[in-house]
């Protein structure tokens, strides 16, 4: 079967397995996992080997950007904290303790091929946290630091992966100093890199007139961020994740509201396809990985997998609790300023690990030889093996069992979003009328459009007053308008869209709102300026 008939043939089976997904309320990547594996044991299919080099390229850029494009920055900087002893501390703490369970408890390993193994499988997918934690009801803040440890660690595993494969290669040769201010360099050039790529990007695109290019522009923004950061040995990762952010906070004022519903429809399609390739491909492995391992018992080696995914899960748990409760016994002003949250969704933030594409795509990049190019690269087999395991333990047994406890838990319910975007609908009329009174009528009819727009907005502003109780005074969006002639009511309604949008970004700017509000009504608002333009 040609390749191009193989990919075809993966998204109609993506398709088919997300649709039962969704009718059965399960997250769609574990659905599509057991489908993949189900697809690899039947006779006759081509078997799909997953290259490392595809996924690192073609599927993790997009993937971090587009969830990067969807992050509210308020929101991540001000569980920064959190986010850090996630993404940085748990990382490394599982790298060690998982090193520490395959060097003693599966025969073989030595340290420097158990650390590699440890790097590999540390670091929760950021397609499956968001996937699972969004399609549940739990409070915001808990998908905020989910969502910001998934994109970020990737970084720190990656880099910890690379120093242990150095160390592989050089014999079990290492240095914690050399390795420590690698991860720095690393991390650092990765963020310069990818704030130069969103400064330059954010300086294009508005001079872009023509749509089919700047949707090739944004379609290529992962990359842009992405490929520069590999060649110069500094974090792909964190340089698209910083490239994501930055666009994020640009594209209300750089992107037409036209264009703006044009790129997150294709965003949404592309990303939900990578996606869904993903996770089935994940499922085809198996078949390949375990012909290499056919020497061992079968039974043996899922002993290993449940061990080695045991621990990764237990040592989640062994963190998130000390590393949330600690710092507050420790110090008065981080319990002052920051409360400690329940155990209920402390227990929620450890037990939602899933492993997914890095972890895969990591271990299928282990080389195949030591330097010299005939010793076999220690273990490699079974680390891919063990990967399996990993991802497919959590992925199936944390994310089906996720939704029940949290039934169980009955997690407070977290009106903050609702209020947010309570308070913005009511300053944006605010707004809007306030700007409708600049205007001039060109005629009886336009005075008559113009009074009926305002009617409409005054009502949306006594609804919103009344859902607020004590709704605070507009204050406009801090500028001076042109006084302006309107000679129909769709000029008058336009110019009320734009003085909402333009309060909109202010809002968002001075962190009244977050980026999450700011896209539900500016998506709205899109869609009124795009059908009164036509």
């Amino acid at each position: 079967m040609h390749p191009i008939e193989t990919i075809l043939g993966l998204l109609v089976a993506v398709a088919i397995l997300a649709w039962p997904a969704t009718r059965l309320k399960i997250p769609y990547p574990i659905l599509l996992v057991l489908g993949g594996l189900g697809l690899a044991f039947v006779p006759g299919l081509p078997r799909v080997e997953l290259r490392p080099d595809v996924v690192f390229l073609v599927f993790l850029p997009p993937l971090l950007y587009q969830a990067a494009l969807n992050t509210t920055w308020r929101d991540f900087r001000a569980n920064i904290r959190p986010i850090s002893l996630l993404a940085v501390g748990l990382v490394l703490f599982t790298t060690a303790l998982v090193a520490a369970a395959a060097r003693y408890l599966v025969p073989g390993f030595s340290w420097p091929d158990a650390f590699v193994l440890g790097a590999i499988v540390s670091p929760p997918d950021a397609v499956a946290a968001t996937a699972i934690a969004q399609r549940l009801k739990v409070p915001k803040r808990i998908v905020t630091i989910l969502e910001g440890e998934s994109m970020v660690n990737d970084a720190t595993a990656l880099v910890a992966y690379r120093i242990g494969i150095a160390a592989v290669l050089a014999g079990g040769a290492f240095s914690l100093s050399d390795a420590g201010l690698r991860f720095v360099l690393v991390g650092v050039g990765g963020v310069i890199i990818g704030l130069v790529a969103g400064v330059l990007i954010a300086w294009i695109r508005p001079r872009l007139h023509d749509d089919a290019v700047e949707s090739i522009v944004s379609l290529l923004s992962p990359w842009i961020a992405y490929l520069p950061a590999e060649w110069l040995h500094a974090s792909g990762v964190l340089s698209v994740v910083t490239c994501g952010i930055y666009l994020n906070r640009r594209i209300p004022t750089i992107v037409s509201p036209r264009m703006r519903l044009k790129l997150y429809a294709m965003w949404d399609v592309i990303v939900f396809l990578l996606n869904g390739l993903v996770f089935i491909l994940i499922g085809l492995q198996l078949p390949v990985i375990l012909r290499r391992l056919s020497a061992q018992p079968l039974p043996r080696l899922v002993w290993y997998a449940v061990l080695i995914s045991a621990v990764a899960v237990l040592v989640r748990i062994l963190w998130v609790f000390p590393a949330t409760y600690l710092p507050r016994l420790l110090s008065r002003m981080i319990r002052r300023n920051d409360p400690p949250p329940p155990w209920r969704n402390v227990f929620v933030v450890s037990w939602t690990g899933m492993r997914g594409v890095v972890s895969l795509a990591a271990a299928l990049a282990l080389p195949m030889t030591l330097r010299d190019g005939v010793t076999p690269f220690p273990q490699r087999d079974l680390i891919l093996f063990l990967t399996f395991g990993v991802i497919f333990f959590t992925l199936v047994v944390q994310g089906l069992s996720l939704p029940p406890i949290i039934r169980w838990l009955d997690l407070p319910v977290d009106g903050e979003a609702e209020t947010e975007e309570t308070m913005a609908r009511y300053l944006v009329s605010v707004a809007a009328v306030e700007r409708l009174e600049t205007l001039k009528s060109a005629s009886g009819p336009a005075a008559v459009a113009i009074a009926r727009v305002r009617a409409t907005y005054e009502e949306r502003i006594r609804y919103f007053s009344r859902l607020l109780g004590d709704a605070p005074a507009g204050n406009g969006d801090g500028q001076e308008e042109d006084p302006l002639v309107c000679e129909t009511g769709s000029d008058a309604a336009a110019q009320a869209v734009e003085a909402e949008r333009r309060m909109l970004v202010r809002l968002r700017d001075q962190g009244v709102i977050g980026d999450e509000v700011l896209r539900k009504i500016q998506q709205e608002l899109d869609l009124e300026a795009s059908r009164l333009a036509d």
